[in-house]
């Protein structure tokens, strides 16, 4: 990906952070998510809490609030780890692989219900991996890190097997879309009853994603609004049309 497709990246990012009511006081207790005041490195610690006291959990992640969009928690990571969480027998023993990763929140929930989790990012994002790693630690998980970059087909893609793939806000760049559809479609044909899971800011409307559906030979077996299954408290904080799709291989006639 070019720089002027991040750099244009990072700006509707910044907006989106401007818009966003969880980071308009983000360093306290709100909504199951608390976050540490930042050191002088702008990097802070968030905790985000699954469940109730008795069987629930918290997930701590590590953001750095002056590096790229890989550093945050973006609302659609936290409302499809909610639905990991929400679907927590489907993740027991799982295998799964999360795409464009970053923070990594949807993943390292699956890998608490039990799941054999990788999380992959571009493979060029030194600075994301090398944070994946610590939060992995920093939540005793024994999550692999893998560097992977949508479209390439080098010896990492060959290695995974999943039968759950992973993507929060994945359908963000229309340039990227190609590549990115062209390896989840690989990963699907492996496992041919595996399933993608993807949040995406729903910002032109389903049409295109439904053209690569289409074109990849994939069909949307599941379709929700993202605010559909969040709990109130959760949901107050997060604001934008947030979808969740499942998507498989869409047999042949």
């Amino acid at each position: 990906m070019g720089s002027e497709n991040k750099n244009k990246r990072k700006l509707v990012r910044e907006c989106e952070l401007e818009e966003d009511e969880e980071y308009e006081t983000p360093f306290i207790q709100k909504d199951g998510v608390t976050e540490s005041l930042p050191n002088q490195d702008m990097t802070t610690t968030s905790q985000h809490l699954f469940g109730d006291t008795e069987d629930g959990f918290s997930i701590s992640i590590i953001e750095n609030m002056k590096e790229e969009y890989g550093l945050f928690v973006w609302p659609c990571s936290r409302i499809l780890a909610e639905y990991v969480w929400q679907q927590k027998a489907r993740f027991s023993s799982a295998h799964v692989v999360e795409l464009g990763a970053g923070t990594s929140l949807p993943g390292l929930v699956a890998a608490k219900m039990g799941a054999e989790v990788t999380l992959t990012d571009d493979s060029t994002r030194s600075e994301v991996l090398d944070n994946m790693r610590r939060v992995c630690v920093l939540n005793d998980l024994n999550c692999k890190v893998l560097g992977l970059t949508w479209g390439v087909w080098d010896a990492p893609i060959f290695s995974l097997h999943p039968n759950i793939i992973l993507g929060a806000d994945v359908l963000y760049d229309t340039s990227a879309f190609d590549d990115l559809f062209a390896t989840v479609t690989f990963l699907l044909q492996k496992c041919p009853e595996s399933v993608f899971i993807t949040t995406y800011h729903n910002r032109s409307g389903h049409h295109l994603i439904e053209f690569l559906m289409e074109k990849w030979g994939l069909k949307c077996a599941k379709l929700l609004d993202g605010f559909s299954f969040m709990p109130s408290r959760k949901a107050s904080s997060l604001s934008g049309n947030i979808q969740l799709a499942e998507i498989v291989l869409d047999a042949p006639n």
